[in-house]
């Protein structure tokens, strides 16, 4: 394993890859690595030759000043977790070279970034479109790996790269969590013992809502508001948000008829977390195990081919009939919007 500090030493590396006729694998990171930056680098090994990780905690997305500061850096034990993990290159610019001197361009996707997250964090979304794209021109890869605990960042990167043409595959990873439900997340270091007993309220929130669905519930502000109830039954948390939204444009439902995602942002002493879950109503659980007891294969390079029929048929649902062969001759199908695995 070799650590590169320098997007032009990145380029010529990658050019010699590609060269050799050898697939690359990036999987971005701010560093701070835990089992479940594990996860994205294990597919992104089974997808590809050559696994490079960035390391880089990219200060243009931040909202607060204070929150990059704190940020936790441990690039010596992020090298041990990658080196054990198999992977080849560490990319670990400083900000000088991401941003030198009289840097002034930004990467933007509009609606997509409107929502959730970014009503209370403007200007982040813009940041990390930005930084993944310099990423993408520095690394070259083939396909590039990100996890599905930050659902909108990863339908925003898939937007992009769709819309700038970048012919790079977009991989979704499900989210890793801990024994006790919380989702794995770097800021997570950053909790006092109390609070991290208090961060619990997230998955509990996230199973409120779903039992809801599960149950014949299809009125988002019924689950929302189930929802709430377990954050606000915490004390030390801090809601920001939870909104039931469309997994694949992020806009508001009226109903829920199709699985829908449960978006939660809660501020737990002076750490923010975020969480969400896909909620499927009783008829689409149902359907789903009918495919399931059809067989669930896995195809060599993509998810359980059930997974896909079930959102496949979601997604057809929800544009109405007529509109899958519509949307399929408008852009490719690799490249639709929302989260999706492959």
């Amino acid at each position: 394993m070799q650590t590169i500090l320098e997007p032009r030493t990145m380029q010529a590396w990658a050019d010699a890859t590609r060269a050799r006729g050898e697939r690359i694998a990036l999987v971005p990171t701010m560093g701070a690595l835990h089992e479940g930056h594990v996860a994205l680098i294990a597919e992104a090994r089974r997808r590809a030759k050559r696994v490079v990780v960035s390391i880089f905690v990219n200060p243009i997305q931040f909202d607060r000043r204070d929150d990059f500061e704190r940020y936790p850096r441990t690039l010596e034990d992020d090298a041990a977790r990658c080196a054990a993990a198999g992977v080849d290159v560490i990319f670990a610019p400083s900000p000088r070279a991401m941003y030198p001197e009289g840097f002034q361009t930004a990467v933007e996707v509009a609606a997509l970034t409107a929502p959730l997250c970014g009503k209370t964090r403007p200007g982040h979304f813009r940041g990390v479109t930005t930084v993944v794209t310099k990423l993408f021109h520095a690394v070259r890869p083939h396909l590039a790996v990100f996890g599905e605990k930050d659902w909108q960042q990863l339908a925003v990167v898939r937007r992009m790269a769709a819309d700038l043409d970048f012919g790079i595959e977009i991989v979704g990873v499900p989210t890793v969590r801990e024994a006790d439900g919380l989702a794995l997340s770097s800021r997570n270091r950053r909790l006092t013992p109390d609070d991290r007993e208090a961060a619990r309220c997230l998955p509990r929130a996230l199973d409120a809502g779903a039992e809801m669905v599960a149950t014949g519930e299809t009125r988002p502000a019924m689950i929302v508001g189930r929802a709430k109830m377990e954050i606000a039954a915490c004390p030390r948390a801090r809601l920001e948000y939870a909104e039931v939204r469309d997994p694949e444009t992020l806009e508001e439902v009226d109903e829920v008829t199709a699985p829908v995602l449960l978006g939660v942002a809660v501020w737990v002493g002076e750490v923010r977390l975020i969480d969400n879950r896909l909620l499927a109503p009783a008829e689409a659980e149902r359907e789903s195990a009918r495919l399931a007891q059809g067989g669930a294969a896995r195809a060599p390079d993509g998810p359980p081919k059930t997974r896909e029929a079930e959102r496949e048929s979601a997604r057809a649902g929800r544009r109405g009939p007529g509109a899958s062969e519509a949307r399929s001759a408008a852009e490719p199908r690799e490249h639709w919007t929302g989260p999706r695995d492959r």
